[in-house]
């Protein structure tokens, strides 16, 4: 099990396909930032409410110039309901044996009411444009999660309110 990525290290590497069967690499986005945020299943209550609030705010996340990246370990026909469901307008990546999530330290044990099991960790990557970790959240509360990120974003970019 990888431990977290810390800020300031370099983004590990990742090829993955997206719902729409399309490659997506980390090396392709080079030059802007990435938020790559990971969650543990689709069309779940915690998993529906973080989705849609970051499609809530879809327009400001582009106006910043991020690139949004929903990852899971769901099947590629499972993202496409999820997206057709709730509209979201963003890729969903497909991490079937969670490669990436282990890389990116959001596959771990999680402990749910005394029962053990390995899965994914709800966690959120800012990358910058040079490919460094600019900041992680860890263990995420959905709730105000999607202005954390728009807020750490203007900051790295260097713009205020």
């Amino acid at each position: 099990m990888a431990d977290w990525l810390e800020p300031g290290s370099k983004a590990p590497a990742f090829t993955l396909t997206d719902d729409q069967g399309q490659k997506v690499r980390l090396a392709d986005l080079k030059g802007k930032p990435v938020v790559v945020y990971f969650y543990p299943r689709d069309d779940t209550p915690g998993c529906t409410k973080e989705a849609c609030a970051f499609r809530d705010r879809y327009a400001e996340i582009q106006e910043l110039g991020i690139q949004l990246l929903g990852v899971s370990g769901d099947s590629a026909e499972s993202h496409v309901k999820f997206r057709e469901k709730y509209s979201l307008p963003f890729p969903l990546l497909v991490d079937a044996k969670n490669a990436m999530s282990e890389k990116y330290g959001a596959y771990r044990e999680k402990n749910m009411y005394g029962k053990k099991s390995m899965g994914i960790q709800r966690s959120t990557y800012l990358i910058d444009a040079e490919g460094k970790i600019a900041k992680v959240w860890k263990r995420v509360k959905v709730d105000g999660h999607d202005q954390q990120v728009i807020d750490a974003a203007r900051q790295v970019l260097g713009i205020s309110d």
